[in-house]
């Protein structure tokens, strides 16, 4: 018989047993959660919205794949069904993009009380801007010239006199132009997101300078931008459905036989965005000392929306929110977000490199005229130029693309035969433009000495794992 001293420590081993592994079946969600337990003890893990992303993608994937094979009735009937889904998802996102930048941008500035500072902020961002764009036009032209994707490409010479889009790209005074709305309503209902951010940039002056007067109104501004963040939560939830919808489009559409023929270029711009974002983006993170884990944890939920809608203004409201969470105070992102959009395409402006050059290699195997060294460099200056107004341009890089050529003499059914892999690489140089306007906001942000890493580390965990 046991004495009731060893009783009772039995008693005691045996609770403290069942108490850890009731705690291990409440962590791994097993067992419920009393209402009054220990702070220590972990919340079920919930499946993210980038995990439900990436399962859309795969999805989306392999329906596509399945409708490539089936007659082309059967699959007209299920991609219309298919474009309602993705139509719908990006409208919501469309929507909400002049409204949240407009409420940002003037809680941002207009809340710190300081003119000066915007126009800081703003020549900081464009010389950034243009010192990356250079980046990415060297690291296309490299790949392109190591790589040759165009070498034994023939082209069909005739036709590049037919079918050239009427549009051209904005020259230098057409741009400046064109940030300056006639009407506020007018741009938001384009959704012309540079002369939305010149607009709230002007009224946060304004603001400033009404004193008192303008505090109603800036609460207003704070409230809208608020709301339009919990609306954007809601939107988000549709995402896998838009995501998965616009991949199965997109595959079942082109198929792998498009890819097979001009394969080598596809892989060509995707090693060259790779290398870009790995050197030159990794170089940026480490030169501005900005935790490189925790910066892609935050931008991986974006990157993946823009790669697989291939659309930037899908991804703009979760790179807001993610990047004030990340530290980046509202004033910045709320300017350099949308400014990128028209200045710092990195990813377009790689392609194009890597686009033109590709057609004058074809060129030379068709007609043996070659295009030096020395003509590159000249295209990729008239490149950081024009590459300026792509987003205000119909069918932007294309158009770009085009002018491009017609400028150095080059055949332009070159561009139309890139046409038929141009989605599955506008999904690329998409999600990369993302990328680096995220990583823009958050330089100039440690160039002001605003950037709270602190902030980054409590939502994005510890920047030493």
């Amino acid at each position: 018989m046991l004495c009731l001293n060893q009783r009772v420590e039995i008693w005691s081993a045996t609770g403290t047993l069942l108490d850890f592994f009731k705690k291990k079946l409440i962590r791994r969600g097993m067992a419920n959660h009393p209402a009054n337990s220990p702070s220590d003890v972990k919340p079920t893990r919930r499946f993210s919205l980038t995990s439900q992303i990436f399962a859309g993608l795969l999805v989306g994937g392999l329906v596509g794949w399945i409708l490539s094979g089936v007659p082309v009735a059967a699959k007209q009937v299920w991609t219309d069904g298919l474009v309602v889904f993705r139509d719908v998802f990006l409208h919501l996102i469309k929507m909400m993009v002049a409204p949240l930048v407009f409420g940002s941008i003037v809680q941002g500035f207009a809340g710190a009380g300081d003119a000066k500072k915007a126009q800081r902020i703003g020549w900081k961002a464009f010389v950034y801007f243009e010192v990356i764009t250079a980046f990415a036009l060297v690291v296309g032209l490299v790949a392109v010239n190591l790589a040759r994707p165009g070498d034994g490409v023939m082209l069909e010479v005739d036709h590049a006199s037919g079918s050239v889009p009427a549009a051209r790209p904005q020259t230098l005074p057409q741009i400046i132009l064109h940030m300056f709305p006639t009407s506020l309503m007018d741009a938001m209902a384009r959704n012309d997101v540079l002369q939305v951010v010149c607009f709230a940039v002007i009224f946060a002056v304004a603001l400033i300078a009404s004193g008192e007067d303008g505090r109603p109104v800036l609460a207003f501004c704070a409230s809208l931008t608020q709301v339009m963040f919990k609306f954007a939560g809601v939107v988000m939830r549709f995402a896998p459905f838009g995501v998965g919808a616009a991949i199965a489009i997109t595959v079942a559409q082109q198929g792998i036989g498009s890819v097979v023929t001009l394969g080598k270029l596809v892989f060509t711009l995707y090693a060259a965005l790779i290398v870009f974002v790995v050197v030159v983006f990794g170089a940026v993170l480490k030169i501005c000392k900005i935790p490189i884990k925790l910066f892609i944890r935050a931008v991986r939920q974006p990157f993946t929306l823009a790669f697989a809608t291939a659309n930037s203004e899908a991804a703009l409201p979760q790179a807001f929110e993610l990047m004030e969470k990340f530290g980046v105070p509202r004033s910045i992102v709320g300017f350099v977000l949308p400014a990128g959009y028209a200045f710092n395409l990195d990813g377009s402006t790689l392609h194009l490199a890597v686009a033109s050059v590709f057609v004058a290699q074809a060129a030379q195997t068709t007609t043996g005229i070659v295009f030096g060294i020395e003509q590159q460099v000249a295209m990729m200056l008239v490149l950081m130029l024009t590459s300026k107004g792509v987003a205000a341009v119909p069918r932007a890089s294309f158009v770009v693309l085009v002018a491009a050529l017609e400028s150095f003499q080059l055949p332009v059914a070159g561009a139309f035969l890139i046409l038929g892999v141009d989605a599955l690489m506008d999904m690329a140089r998409t999600s990369v433009n993302v990328m680096g306007n995220c990583l823009a906001s958050v330089v100039v942000a440690r160039w002001e000495g605003e950037f709270d890493e602190a902030k980054a580390v409590a939502n994005f965990g510890d920047s030493r794992d």
